[in-house]
């Protein structure tokens, strides 16, 4: 019975360990795409695509030729003998000028009345209101996909932004704990020797208390990070991760090359030549519009409804129709005023844009760049800060040196092992931000 529970017990064990050790394996590159995919900000610039692009049938719609049809059913009411249908009398005279009504005194009027009719119109030339007009949503349509491209590479470096920070907070996690042992361990040897004198001891101590605390906030930070990454990843929170990309050992130089394009100028561009084009189609607003008119009439009228049918006519016509307008207070031509200022801001804007931007894209290939060149030195400085503190360690473990200097080593290190790692997420926050600027 004792072997069967020792079993169960080991068994158990066996499946605790292994989910501990169950994460999901997620690269830079898994990442990003899956933080694209669910980007509110990319669904939400998709849906205005798309809305712009239904805008662009809507305006086209003005092209093609309207049907509209008409049925009209009346009952005529005699006001003063409501029961009583029409009798218009009619004048002697009459029968000589329309035969079929010679000799007739009075005429029923039917009262029952049906018309139906269709009308169809073909615009031909309107000097530009409506290609202007579709002109102008087109170019609409393709700021659109320029600021969809624009919110993408700004969810893309939002996304790398947030993994190498959670990856920084999971070696910051590795540091703190690394440098915990190393105080512990220092404390063990020095209590083994049996030389732990009580200034030594006490300064161990604090040092053992500070670095749990430390340890404790790089776990919190770490934990937090791995939450935000899981959120905007559609990760189920609950799933631990293991980030597979590490931070490069070495970064290539990049060329200090000249920005040539970029979404936010596209997006500028096409808004001016919207505004010009909404411009020239309400100008051509005051224009006249020549458009083909054809349609077709039917009526038939009858005393009793069951008898509707029985007379009837017939009636069509079609034809060109020039339409112009005369007056109409100046809409017109102020509305293009504003579009044309409009358009003239946005040239502005575009601009100023190219000065600002490229001055961004030169700077960030300047600072990776420096950042680079800084990162030999930085490590140069971390090696001789390591062989420090193993010298000190082991002169501490010989007792020819106090806890003080060892503590003091130890921190030297630490921070600039936080210092390596700031800086090369630094480089790599860099070469995002050139991606984002000129991709």
């Amino acid at each position: 019975m004792r072997k069967f529970i020792i079993a169960i017990i080991a068994l158990y064990a066996g499946f605790v360990c292994i989910d501990a050790s169950y994460a999901i394996d997620l690269s830079l590159n898994d990442a990003i795409q899956k933080i694209v995919a669910e980007s509110n900000d990319l669904k939400k610039a998709d849906a205005n695509l798309k809305k712009a692009q239904a805008s662009l049938d809507a305006v086209n719609a003005n092209r093609w030729f309207k049907l509209e049809a008409s049925a009209t059913y009346m009952n005529l009411i005699n006001v003063e003998k409501p029961f009583d249908s029409y009798n218009v009398t009619l004048p002697p005279e009459i029968g000589g000028l329309i035969p079929a009504l010679a000799g007739l005194e009075s005429l029923e009027v039917p009262d029952n009345i049906f018309m139906a009719g269709v009308t169809i119109t073909q615009p031909i030339y309107t000097f530009g209101k409506i290609g202007n007009a579709v002109d102008s949503v087109r170019n609409a349509i393709k700021m659109g996909e320029y600021s969809k491209e624009m919110v993408r590479r700004e969810v893309r470096y939002a996304a790398a932004d947030m993994y190498w920070t959670a990856k920084m907070t999971d070696e910051i996690v590795k540091l703190s704990k690394k440098n915990l042992d190393d105080a512990v361990a220092a404390k063990k040897k020095l209590t083994s020797a049996g030389r732990a004198n009580r200034s030594n001891l006490v300064k161990i101590e604090s040092d053992i208390a500070t670095k749990e605390i430390n340890l404790s906030d790089a776990e919190f930070n770490r934990d937090t990070a791995h939450r935000m990454l899981k959120i905007l990843a559609g990760i189920d929170i609950d799933e631990p991760l293991n980030l597979t990309d590490d931070f490069p050992g070495t970064f290539p130089e990049l060329e200090n090359k000249k920005l040539t394009n970029t979404p936010e100028w596209q997006i500028l561009d096409q808004q001016v030549r919207m505004y010009e084009s909404k411009a020239s189609s309400e100008r051509a607003g005051g224009y006249p519009t020549l458009a083909a008119v054809g349609s077709y009439n039917y009526a038939t009228m009858d005393k009793k409804f069951k008898n509707l049918f029985n007379e009837n006519s017939q009636s069509a016509y079609w034809g060109l129709s020039l339409q112009v307008p005369i007056f109409s207070g100046g809409v017109n031509r102020a509305n293009a005023t504003v579009d044309a200022m409009n358009a003239e801001a946005a040239r502005q804007d575009l601009d100023k844009s190219k000065k600002i931007t490229s001055e961004k894209y030169s700077n960030a290939i300047k600072q990776y760049n420096h950042l680079r060149n800084n990162l030999k030195g930085l490590e140069n400085a971390r090696d001789l800060a390591a062989k420090a503190y193993g010298f000190s360690r082991d002169r501490f473990a010989a007792g020819q040196t106090s806890a003080v200097e060892l503590s003091d080593v130890s921190a030297g290190l630490y921070q600039l092992d936080m210092a390596l790692l700031n800086a090369k997420y630094k480089i790599l926050m860099s070469a995002e931000s050139i991606k984002k600027l000129g991709e």
